[in-house]
């Protein structure tokens, strides 16, 4: 291929990519319909993350998809009464070419393969959401409830709750939603309203409140009523810490976006997010690093069976540790977490069973505290009840990723240059480094990299709306 048509095949691409952006919105915006690409979100996506999305698809399945192949599937997407679901448009078309030659039944196959989705209609009432705590998770939470806000979505960020009230304090924490040192500047418009004490976000209106306590705010009169509370502080842990928070007028439930004590349930979205009851007024969503390795150890345990065995923990250093050598209660966090390796504990072995008992007393763990500000890695060392290999293990992995009801917790790459800054940003849970893969009879290591920030939240939002009763179908169906 010439010079020349290298660039003109470019040009089509990137046209295709512009011409799906109003496309993908109005089907977002006005119908609830998320379009993803093999897993990959195009919601708010710029038109290089639409092509990108796209040549990850050989990498894959092995077969190129083309913009110009996908894009009458958005089309006819946008001609269809769907409503409230998600749609891999990747795999409806990958499955559609390797039969047909030609477009003139594109219609009536997304119809039938959309089927359930058609006049789909959702009466469930939006729901109201308060932010309690807004350091990293509660950040990211905000980002992504709003990159959310449309007609169809059923999830409202009302407000953010806040110890303090310091003069310029809420200037400061605008600036904070606004600008990220590790994910980037915020999409889109950060405005702040002093004197109603309010943060306005791409038209979404959050307000501020104060409280020194969880039961000392009164939501109703915000308007706000049968809200869910997302405590992001750590501070309270079990059901009497977290049930203050059920003594506020306008609080009905409560999410932990930490490891919980007692008998409160730990949900690991994609794994267990079943237990969840209508009665259950207070879950957590357990922690970064047992959202990583639950699903994958669930896939392993489903095909091979687990015997015992290991997960070490490589983790980005977090709020908790300090910037310099000062006192901190816990052994080791006190030396400085930029300078130091720090070996310390984490209970993220011993939680697995609390979303996964059937290996309940089988995992050991211990964690690592790294110079990074984000993005972990999880090394799972693990004795199986039947014996595989490096190849059969990857390929059953692959598989999973993209084919099962795990695919949105768990991603695959088969890079030789991946490093953990490249995994900043990512929606799954965990995402198999296949080619650091080990494997031999009964033996098998994995190393699992999360973004320990971003990952978590996203599955800290499907918990959300387990609780909330928001289910979304995923089509076309696995």
């Amino acid at each position: 291929m010439s010079a020349d048509k290298h660039l003109q095949s470019w040009q089509e691409r990137f046209e295709m990519a512009e011409a799906m952006q109003p496309l993908l919105g109005k089907l977002y915006r006005n119908q609830g319909v998320e379009v993803v690409v093999y897993g990959k979100p195009l919601l708010n996506a710029s038109t290089i993350e639409i092509i990108k999305s796209h040549r990850l698809v050989r990498r894959h399945v092995g077969e190129k998809l083309r913009l110009r192949e996908s894009f009458p599937f958005v089309e006819a997407l946008s001609k269809l009464a769907v409503q409230h679901c998600k749609v891999d448009i990747g795999k409806l078309a990958i499955n559609y070419w390797r039969d047909n030659k030609d477009a003139s039944g594109i219609e009536a196959y997304m119809a039938n393969e959309l089927a359930p989705a058609l006049n789909h209609g959702d009466d469930t009432p939006a729901r109201d959401v308060v932010l309690y705590g807004f350091g990293r998770i509660g950040r990211l939470l905000a980002r992504l409830l709003i990159e959310r806000t449309g007609k169809s979505n059923k999830m409202c960020l009302r407000a953010i709750v806040l110890r303090g009230g310091k003069q310029g304090d809420l200037e400061k924490r605008a600036s904070l939603l606004r600008r990220d040192s590790v994910h980037g500047p915020f999409n889109g418009s950060v405005e702040v309203d002093e004197e109603n004490n309010a943060i306005i976000a791409n038209g979404t209106y959050i307000q501020v409140i104060y409280a020194n306590s969880p039961d000392q705010v009164d939501y109703t009169k915000y308007g706000i009523n049968n809200a869910l509370i997302v405590d992001n502080t750590g501070i309270w842990k079990d059901e009497d810490g977290l049930g203050l928070h059920l003594k506020s007028p306008g609080a009905s439930k409560v999410l932990l976006t930490a490891p919980a004590k007692g008998a409160i349930k730990n949900v690991v979205y994609g794994v267990n997010e079943n237990d969840i009851l209508d009665e259950d007024m207070i879950v957590s969503a357990a922690s970064c690093t047992t959202n990583a390795i639950t699903p994958v150890l669930k896939a392993v345990n489903d095909k091979y069976g687990i015997e015992n065995g290991h997960v070490e923990t490589i983790h980005s250093y977090t709020n908790d540790q300090n910037l310099i050598d000062n006192y901190h209660s816990a052994d080791r966090r006190g030396r400085s977490a930029p300078l130091n390796m720090v070996i310390t504990e984490t209970g993220a072995a011993k939680a697995v069973a609390k979303a996964l008992p059937v290996l309940a007393g089988k995992l050991t763990g211990n964690a690592i505290r790294v110079p990074t500000p984000n993005v972990s890695m999880a090394i799972i060392s693990v004795n199986l009840n039947s014996e595989t290999n490096r190849d059969e293990l990857n390929e059953y992995l692959k598989d999973v990723a993209l084919q099962s009801g795990l695919q949105n917790q768990i991603d695959f790459t088969e890079s030789t240059e991946i490093v953990s800054s490249d995994l900043v940003g990512s929606r799954y849970a965990g995402v198999v480094d296949s080619q650091a893969t080990i494997a031999e009879g009964k033996r098998a290591i994995l190393y699992v990299w999360y973004d320990n920030e971003f990952g978590y939240s996203c599955q800290v939002v499907g918990v959300m709306q387990k609780m909330l009763g928001l289910t979304t179908l995923s089509l076309p169906n696995l």
